[in-house]
């Protein structure tokens, strides 16, 4: 989403970084730079203003320009004030109250709601919280229907609620089969609608009357840009909300929602969506927001969505075959694919990483190579285990036959064992302490996943 934004701002930081000396010539040229970048992204422009004018006061101070590293420390001062931007901290839920906690999930139709309701719910209920799924969207088309079939996956329970019931009513139910269910969390969906009217402010005005929660949460869709702030606005004006959750960052989006709207509202941004997948919504930390737009990463989430996601058993078995070297088989290969899948695929891997080690693999499209290791797992499967093991073993004969189960050409085969031979190699370098060499190594590689060494790949 933030691929442009980061993209201007890294050539400002590589510009700073060049001068011997800063001076308000060129810490102005450098801010110009800074808000035409904000402005491209769709960033509100009262939003700008604010941010580029506390940015330059901080940059012409006398420690910033009698720096040592003047560049560093204007870029510190960015960093510093993308934060503040966006809040200073990572702001949970507040669930301290007597069971059950009521959050109330406000927004339009489209914003994603619903998905994200089913998504917190997976959260809490990591948490070891009882929780509950309540719909009193009656108007749009089985989103009733839509809450329980995703409550179901989950193993969350949702309230039987139905289309011919008034919202009020829904809620009234809902709430007294939560306190006799000895429930911990309800998260009750509300209806949305295509914009903003008088009539759905009336419905969930009454609705927060009734249900008195302790969590309001305004859920926006980043795609929509500036018109989210607007919204954000006007619901904020209407309801006493608590934080906004910012959907669909995984998608095209130019990041303006993300850094002006807890500018505009004052409320903090609490979680963003990252994929579609109902464990894509992560809690939002304003730090790690502004080092990812300045392309130096998100290395802190990379290493908890790992603890969170990858069998820490497997990989210590893995790290300990690559330490000694030896016994790297396909399996082991395949079960590297099976993790990085884990993690969210290669996108979302690339995505959190810093900007000098997302320029190894520039030239990769994060879709397509995730197709292509789900193709090498497919090629893999349709070995044996012996030929997993010594893939030395695999000829002529057999390679047709690996090909003919997996559905690919005898070409892509070859094309797999001799990418396996490149990683055994690297795992080598590895062992003998050859990082530069296998950094070298894993760029290549990484480049070969998107750079058209498959079919179909760009």
């Amino acid at each position: 989403m933030l691929e442009n934004l980061t993209g201007r701002l890294q050539g400002v930081i590589k510009n700073l970084r060049g001068q011997a000396r800063l001076t308000e010539e060129n810490i102005a040229d450098a801010m110009r730079e800074v808000r035409m970048a904000l402005l491209e992204a769709d960033v509100a422009l009262p939003v700008v203003k604010d941010f580029i004018s506390r940015v330059k006061e901080r940059a012409q101070g006398k420690d910033v320009l009698q720096s040592l590293t003047p560049g560093q420390a204007v870029i510190q001062v960015v960093n510093d004030e993308l934060t503040v931007l966006m809040g200073k901290g990572n702001v949970g839920l507040n669930l301290s109250v007597v069971p059950p906690a009521i959050i109330l999930m406000a927004g339009l139709q489209g914003s994603g709601k619903t998905t994200t309701s089913a998504k917190l719910g997976k959260l809490l209920k990591e948490q070891k919280k009882k929780v509950l799924l309540a719909s009193a969207d009656i108007y749009r088309p089985a989103a009733i229907e839509q809450l329980k079939t995703l409550g179901k996956q989950q193993d969350i329970e949702c309230f039987d609620s139905n289309a011919s019931q008034k919202p009020q009513d829904i809620a009234k139910a809902a709430l007294d089969f939560a306190k006799r269910g000895y429930f911990d969390v309800v998260i009750f969906d509300t209806a949305g609608r295509l914009g903003i009217d008088e009539a759905m402010m009336a419905e969930i005005k009454d609705l927060h009357s009734f249900l008195n929660p302790i969590e309001t949460l305004f859920v926006v869709d980043a795609m929509q840009g500036q018109d989210a702030v607007n919204t954000a606005k006007a619901f904020g004006e209407t309801l006493p909300l608590t934080g906004i959750v910012l959907t669909k960052l995984d998608g095209d989006a130019r990041g303006g929602a993300a850094l002006s709207v807890r500018h505009i509202t004052g409320k903090p941004i609490k979680f963003i969506g990252v994929s579609e997948k109902v464990d894509g919504l992560e809690p939002f930390h304003p730090d790690r927001m502004a080092s990812r737009i300045l392309g130096m990463g998100d290395v802190l989430s990379l290493i908890e969505q790992a603890h969170k996601n990858v069998d820490m058993e497997e990989a210590q078995k893995l790290a300990d075959k690559v330490k000694s070297g030896k016994n790297f088989d396909l399996d082991d290969f395949k079960a590297q694919m099976l993790q990085m899948r884990k993690m969210g695929g290669m996108g979302a891997l690339m995505d959190k990483m810093p900007a000098q080690m997302a320029g190894m693999a520039a030239k990769m499209n994060p879709d397509d190579a995730d197709k292509s290791i789900r193709r090498i797992e497919g090629i893999i499967n349709s070995m044996t285990p012996l030929e997993r093991r010594k893939p030395e073993l695999i000829k002529a004969t057999r390679k047709k036959r690996i090909a003919d189960g997996s559905g690919v050409q005898v070409q892509e085969v070859n094309r797999l064992l001799k990418q396996f031979e490149e990683t055994q190699k690297m795992m080598k370098m590895f062992s003998k302490g050859g990082m530069a060499k296998m950094m070298r190594g894993l760029g290549g590689m990484m480049g070969g996943l998107g750079g058209g060494k498959f079919p179909g790949m760009r």
